[in-house]
This record gives structure tokens, sequence and C-alpha cells, in this order.
């Protein structure tokens, strides 16, 4: 007995010896998460601008020069209002993070290539201090910044921010844009492959379902999104504009509404920010049948050809009802005994 309790002691002597830390050293632990992860925000946003890239392109091409002026414009005005708001209220500066440069990207993408040159300046400034900066920063605002600013520049330059120029002809309004046509229960011109590959009149980034669709698919991958918004989004449109069409080419008028308008780039791109969107897959799901809704809705019966922006925004606003009717039930814990002992399960 003896020979094994000393047998014992010089193993401890023996690992004590071995250790890096003395008798002396304090070992702290911190609060979890203890796993660490690769990604990071800007890693998260550098992404979506990487995913964006095809759709940004195609516009360019469609819509000439004037339209890489307009999106250098609005990104190169959010990261300068983001460092000079953070600057002057003494925060610190993260216009390093991809954010600001993506929210400028998708404020320029969400207008026509003709607008004058001051509107996606006031769109960047309100989308990054109003909308962001002002509601505490990343990840703090309940609103999409770059779609409250679009709402914002819709109701204060409609003409602006409607009269979309012809593709391939800058200096050409078009007479009415695909969603307009389709308001009034006719079909597009050029068909259904233009709409899908992008010639057509409308905003610079939203006009190539086919490039917008590749980005989302990228996302996916890269598991930046999952499927369930974009998929529930597209699905309810689909589903409400084959049943209830507004003419009798049933396939043709719903993958028209499909791959016009807003639908595309809002659905894979907005509607999925993390911020103002729910946690749960169900409540994914949940908010993706609302915006359909809503978008069908608007468009049916609205007095605005497209409903994407607002049916987002409305369903921002009742994301924490969403979260908070799907979240999952704590382990541990019943129903039955909560409400026997009354002890919350939080």
């Amino acid at each position: 007995m003896t020979e094994n309790i000393q047998t014992t002691q010089d193993a401890v002597v023996e690992a004590q010896a071995s250790s890096p830390f003395d008798a002396h050293t304090t070992l702290t632990v911190t609060t979890s998460p203890h796993i660490k992860s690769p990604t990071t925000s800007r890693s998260l946003m550098l992404d979506v601008v990487i995913a964006l890239l095809p759709a940004t392109l195609w516009g360019i091409y469609v819509f000439g020069v004037r339209a890489l002026i307009v999106t250098l414009i609005s990104m190169i005005s959010a990261i300068v209002f983001e460092g000079l708001y953070q600057w002057i209220m003494k925060k610190p500066i993260t216009v390093l993070d991809f954010s600001a440069c993506l929210t400028g990207l998708l404020v320029g993408l969400n207008m026509p290539a003709n607008v004058p040159f001051y509107v996606p300046v006031i769109g960047s400034f309100f989308a990054i201090v109003v909308v962001k900066q002002l509601f505490g920063g990343l990840g703090k605002n309940f609103m999409n910044p770059a779609l409250t600013a679009r709402a914002f520049l819709m109701l204060a330059w409609p003409s602006a921010m409607t009269a979309s120029p012809m593709p391939f002809d800058i200096d050409t309004v078009a007479s009415a844009t695909p969603m307009q046509i389709l308001k009034t229960g006719a079909l597009p011109e050029g068909g259904i492959y233009d709409l899908l590959l992008g010639i057509k009149s409308g905003c610079i980034g939203e006009i190539s379902a086919l490039l917008l669709l590749a980005g989302g698919v990228y996302l996916i991958v890269r598991r930046v999104i999952t499927w369930h918004i974009p998929v529930a989004y597209i699905g309810t449109v689909a589903l409400l504009t084959f049943i209830f069409p507004q003419n009798i080419d049933v396939m043709s008028f719903m993958l028209s509404e499909l791959f016009s308008g807003g639908l595309m780039l809002g659905a894979i791109f907005m509607a999925t920010d993390y911020v103002t969107s729910p946690i749960t897959a169900i409540g994914r799901l949940i908010y993706g049948v609302g915006c359909g809704l809503i978008t069908v809705f608007i468009r049916y019966f609205g007095g605005y050809a497209e409903g994407v922006t607002f049916a987002i925004l409305i369903m921002n606003t009742l994301v924490w009802y969403i979260d908070m009717l799907t979240k999952p039930r704590v382990f541990g814990t019943s129903r039955k005994a909560k409400k026997e002992t009354g002890v919350s399960a939080k």
C-alpha cells in the first residue's frame, strides 16, 4: 500500500516537473464560446460582394459607363459616410470590414443607371448614417439599410427612380419596364430569354436573373446563406402567379413575374441579411413565404408595379415576432413543469 502511494506521488512530481506551468501559475477561464471560427464579418461581406460581381458587370455592360459611375459613387459615398460618422462620434473605424462597401454596392444596384449623381450619394447617406449607424452600427439595424434607402429615394424622387433607360441605349428612357407591362396583364417584349439573361430595362443590378441565381448558388455553396428564404420567397411568388395569373399564357406570365423586377436581387441578397432575417430554419421559411405573399399582393393591387422593397421591409419589422414563435424548446424543461412551478425556461 505504501509503495503504491509513493509511486503515485512520484508520478505527480514528474508530471509537475514536465508541465510548462509552475505552482504559482494562474489559469483564467473565459466565458463561452470557446470554439473559434475562421469566418469573420469581413469574409462574409466579401463573399456577398463577389457573388454580386457577375450581375454588376452585366449591368455595366448593358447600361454603359454611367452604370459604373453610379455604382462607384454609391460605394465610395457609403464608405466615406461610415468613416466620417465613426470618426466624429469617436467610435472604432470599421470601414475595412466591407459592410459599408456592400451596402453602397446594393444601393447603387437598386437604382437606374440614368439617375442624377446626387441620388446615390443621398441614398448611401440614408442607408449608412440614418438606418445603420444611428441604430448602433453593424448588427443593430432592424431594417435592411440598402432597401430602406431605396424606399426613401422612391418616395423622394419617384421620377428619377422609375425612369429606366433602354438596354444599350442610356440616352433613351424605356416607355415601360417589364414590371410595368406585367402590371397591365400583358407580357414583356423579347420573351423569357431576354428576361432571364438581362436584356431589358430596369435597375443596374436586377436585370439578369440568371447571374443573380448563379450568385445565390455561390453563397449557398460557401454557406454564407441557406436555401430557406430564397426558395420560400421565390416559390411563393411562383405558386401565386401560377394559380392566379393575369394573362392567359399562365407559364409565361409566371416566369415573367419571377425574372422581372427585383425579385431575384431581393430574395437572394437582401431578404437573407443576417441582421434583419430570422435565425431559425422554420422562421426563415415563414419569413420567405410572407415576403412572397406581400410582393404578389403589391404587384397585383398596389400602386407600385414592384413590391419587393416594401415586402422585405414589412417582414423585417416582424422578424422579432417570428423568432419568438419559432425558438426551439430549452432541453431539460417541459411546458407542463413550467406551468406547475412557474420556473422560466430561460
